[in-house]
């Protein structure tokens, strides 16, 4: 009986053997004891190996075929790797088993060790893979997956239409209005809780009544069929502002990122139907497109023999609140005053800070860009000037209209000069 257990062995002996005539099993064990007996020494002789638990159960299985028998050995071995080959090469030595011609290789020595390290290998891949998929998510993966799913929960049907909408629209003045449900989602999803889905190409009188009373940004999907719904809206209804997905894309495709910049580079209606004319003008107005610069240029008569120019009709077309262009009021400013504020724009880069200027241009005060509109609606007047490291928004214009300001300076500007009394500068501009 072999005492060494398999799981104890380090090496396993893998022969071939082929016998011309037919033996039985124990015929094959008994020559390889009785023909390797004293053959390599005391210390490496078979059965006492095998006594010893050095060597284990030698395995043997044949089968017989055409008066001839085939088969394969195994031997485990807890020998070092030089006698396990040894006595490996010593069953190459057997010739005749029983009456039949007989002829035995030795395939390979197996290292046990190396199979078990493959093994381990392969089976601590598999149980990473299962506790990477089932492990415990970080705890931003926490706070999106909750955010997510309060921000979908909060989704309602609004007005007589049950149009999808975020909870805000009703109590906020501003709305976003966009093609479907799933856009709703995805502006829910990133912050935007007050915008209402138009669920159709036809306008609901829900959208009707709430463009009446609310200050609307008309958000579509960048293709022909936001275009259709532009035309569609601006047909029945006021909408304050218009934008657009990237050309291709689909609001509901949007990043952050790219729905705040959308949100960003709205423009005004007015401002849509030159920058949009196949859309939202009629044919006879696209003989001639139509410049910023001839907004302000007086009517002269032509003194072309061709006849008198277009501009007239496009001019009494042109709303009566964009007369002023920003080039016409940056003019104004004084050679020290372009240059005060262009001095203070550039100390002011990356500071994220802002500077309020009296009459004469001295410095009220110094405040970080998050206090400025606290610190400006504290003040009762004599803000002659703001100046400060960020973008001119909506909020500001407003605030500073109400404090009778002059002039607003800023790295840029989301508000065009047309839409406020305030001048408005930019660094470039300056």
């Amino acid at each position: 009986m072999a005492k060494i257990s398999p799981v104890s062995a380090k090496y396993i002996v893998q022969a071939h053997i082929e016998i011309d005539g037919v033996v039985d099993r124990p015929d094959v064990i008994g020559a390889i004891f009785g023909q390797t007996e004293g053959l390599l020494g005391a210390d490496l002789e078979l059965r006492e190996l095998q006594r010893s638990g050095r060597i284990g159960r030698i395995e043997v299985n044949t089968e017989t075929k055409a008066g001839k028998t085939r088969g394969a050995i195994i031997i485990p071995s807890s020998l070092d790797k030089t006698e396990t080959a040894i006595v490996g090469a010593a069953l190459e030595v057997i010739q005749r088993i029983g009456p039949c011609n007989a002829k035995i290789n030795v395939e390979k020595i197996e290292d046990v060790r190396i199979s078990k390290r493959h093994f381990v290998i392969e089976r601590a891949k598999e149980l990473l893979k299962n506790l990477m998929d089932s492990s415990m998510p970080d705890s931003q993966e926490i706070s999106e997956e909750v955010s997510n799913s309060v921000r979908i929960m909060e989704i309602v049907e609004f007005g007589k239409d049950r149009l999808p909408a975020g909870p805000a629209v009703k109590d906020s003045e501003d709305i976003i209005v966009v093609e479907g449900r799933a856009d709703v989602l995805t502006l829910l999803k990133n912050g935007f809780k007050n915008c209402i889905a138009i669920n159709g190409t036809s306008v609901p009188e829900t959208i009707k009544e709430l463009c009446k009373n609310k200050e609307t940004t008309l958000f579509v999907d960048g293709d022909r069929g936001g275009d259709l719904i532009i035309k569609e809206m601006l047909g029945v209804t006021d909408v304050d502002f218009i934008t657009k997905a990237p050309e291709g894309k689909e609001v509901e495709e949007l990043t952050k990122k790219e729905i705040h910049k959308a949100i960003r580079s709205r423009v005004t209606t007015e401002q849509a139907k030159l920058e949009m004319p196949a859309i939202t003008r009629s044919p006879e107005s696209l003989q001639r497109p139509m410049m910023r610069q001839e907004y302000n240029r007086p009517s002269q008569p032509s003194q072309s023999p061709q006849g008198p120019p277009q501009i007239r009709p496009l001019q009494s077309r042109l709303p009566l609140r964009r007369p002023i262009t920003t080039s016409v009021k940056t003019s104004r400013l004084s050679d020290e005053e372009k240059k005060k504020f262009m001095d203070m724009l550039n100390d002011l880069v990356g500071t994220r800070g802002a500077y309020i200027l009296d009459q004469k241009l001295e410095m009220l005060g110094k405040v970080p860009l998050t206090e400025l509109e606290a610190t400006v609606k504290g003040l009762t007047g004599g803000v002659y000037a703001i100046v400060f490291d960020g973008v001119i928004d909506r909020e500001l214009v407003k605030l500073a209209e109400r404090i009778d300001v002059k002039y607003v300076a800023a790295m840029d500007s989301n508000v065009k000069q047309m839409e406020t009394k305030v001048n408005l500068l930019t660094i470039k501009e300056i």
